[in-house]
């Protein structure tokens, strides 16, 4: 980060803390070689002759448009420009390795900015060729019977399927379809997991630019809070937060950001982030950043009026309870589902002790069978990997974790107010209704997720976005801080009152 960029970082008002942090933890770059042995890692995991076609990202339908390089192909190559393919030929254990980039045209350039060209790709070691030369190759490398190794945007198993008349065909099905119209014989093999399979272990390299997405997260987290206040929009606090993302570097918000204020805060993935939010209210809050193409994932949940109230007091540290209990378990060789039976014991015994369910493990009826209670507020996963996708994959997902893995942890409670309503209304269920309608009215439209990132290390873990405040007492302290973006003009504000639906 250059001096002059840390000068206007400081008069925008941001924390001398956050500055340091963000210098201190710069990334390592992934590099030609790390790509280079990525590829061959591929070959030599699949370990068949044939041809290996990797499409990336089509150009965008408009020029304007704001392009993402395929996840994949990126891993592959790190080549971000639109309309290119990777084409490995592998004969008797050797690879020949091609990449189809779009050609430089200076006048197409005007309205794209530069583009690296055919010669260009020898910057990445890769053979280039145009693009527009890719189905001619293609057919030269296939006539000779070569099983095809596909890696690409395709609707099922690698374009390795018969396409039903009314299945959607994406742009990448598309040209392989035309592919074996020419090829009748030609055997298509999915090699997506293969590539997946590598992915799930993250290189130092990686890892640098996770924590940093993560930092850059957190800090925008943090930013936000001393914004919040009754009568903004949730979509002020997105702004806010999306703003600082970028401005520290990040790519792009890793997902909708959802900001959801008082009953919106109880929807999982709200992220309609329209609704001005009110005194008393709780404000779910997740969102993160792209960086250097990895991704973060963070949640926190903070009273709206800057003082968690006694009833949003009664739930939140069950939630973050629960997340401690999980994180104490992490450490090489333990599985994720002892995170999960951790974090599930502590929320089951916390909701029965507010009265929202009858005992820790107790159930209600629905279409004749026994549904456990803690579902009617905790109803997603525990976690998941993080990295190039914010839902990525990691070698824990079919066995325990290892030094290096990288994901989150996000238990929640999410108090509907009609969660009486939506529980059926049998005989069974009469009296557990009756009995939790009391706490369901209290506790109603409070929803509290929290959710951070984590590193394994040979000695337990790292919560890398630990910049971001969790504690109740920790983000009062921090909301009560003034800074934020300046007075909004009041005209303004009512006369977008005026076209909500």
């Amino acid at each position: 980060m250059s001096v002059t960029r840390d000068r206007h970082l400081a008069r925008a008002g941001l924390t001398t803390a956050l500055l340091v942090g963000l210098s201190a933890a710069l990334p390592a770059q992934i590099t030609q070689a790390e790509y280079s042995a990525r590829r061959a890692a591929l070959t030599a995991r699949v370990n068949t002759d044939g041809v290996y076609l990797v499409l990336g990202a089509p150009e965008p339908k408009e020029n304007y448009e704001n392009f993402w390089q395929a996840q994949n192909f990126r891993y592959l190559t790190g080549f971000l420009e639109p309309g290119a393919a990777l084409v490995i030929v592998r004969k008797n254990g050797t690879d020949h390795q091609l990449l189809f980039v779009e050609p430089k045209d200076p006048a197409l350039e005007v309205w794209t900015g530069e583009r690296l060209g055919v010669q260009g790709a020898k910057l990445l070691g890769l053979e280039g060729r145009n693009s527009t030369t890719l189905r001619a190759v293609l057919d030269s490398v296939l006539a000779g019977g070569a099983t095809l190794h596909t890696v690409g945007d395709f609707s099922r198993t690698g374009g390795a399927d018969v396409p039903a008349q009314r299945t959607p065909r994406t742009a990448d099905d598309q040209f392989l379809d035309a592919l074996k119209e020419r090829f009748r014989e030609m055997k298509v093999v999915d090699a997506t997991p293969s590539v997946m399979a590598l992915r799930a272990k993250k290189s130092a390299a990686e890892l640098a630019l996770i924590r940093m997405a993560a930092q850059v997260s957190a800090a925008a987290h943090k930013e936000v809070l001393g914004a919040i206040a009754p009568g903004m929009n949730e979509f002020e606090v997105q702004a806010l937060a999306e703003y600082t993302f970028r401005r520290n570097g990040g790519d792009r918000p890793s997902y909708g950001s959802i900001v959801g204020s008082g009953p919106n805060s109880t929807t999982l993935h709200y992220n309609r982030d329209d609704r001005y939010m009110n005194d008393g209210e709780v404000l779910n809050m997740d969102m993160a950043t792209y960086y250097g193409g990895y991704s973060a994932d963070i949640t926190r949940t903070v009273p709206v009026n800057g003082k968690f109230s006694p009833e949003q007091r009664a739930i939140y540290p069950i939630v973050l309870e629960a997340q401690m209990a999980a994180e104490r378990q992490i450490k090489p060789g333990v599985q994720f589902r002892v995170l999960n039976d951790s974090a599930l014991h502590v929320l089951k015994t916390g909701l029965a002790k507010i009265g929202l369910i009858e005992s820790p493990d107790a159930t209600y009826e629905e279409n004749g069978r026994q549904v456990p209670q803690y579902r009617l507020y905790y109803m997603h996963g525990l976690g998941h990997p993080i990295g190039l996708d914010v839902h990525d994959v990691d070698l824990y997902s079919s066995g325990a974790l290892v030094d290096g893995s990288v994901f989150t942890i996000e238990p929640g409670v999410y108090v509907r107010a009609n969660t009486v309503d939506i529980i059926p209304d049998t005989p069974a269920n009469t009296a557990f209704r009756s009995k939790i309608a009391p706490a369901v009215k209290k506790y109603a439209n409070i929803g509290v997720r929290i959710e951070d990132d984590y590193v394994v290390t040979a000695s337990g873990f790292e919560r890398i976005s630990a910049d971001a405040p969790r504690e109740m007492d920790a983000i009062e302290r921090e909301m009560a801080k003034p800074r934020g973006p300046s007075a909004r003009d009041a005209g303004t504000v009512e006369a977008y009152r005026k076209i909500r639906p």
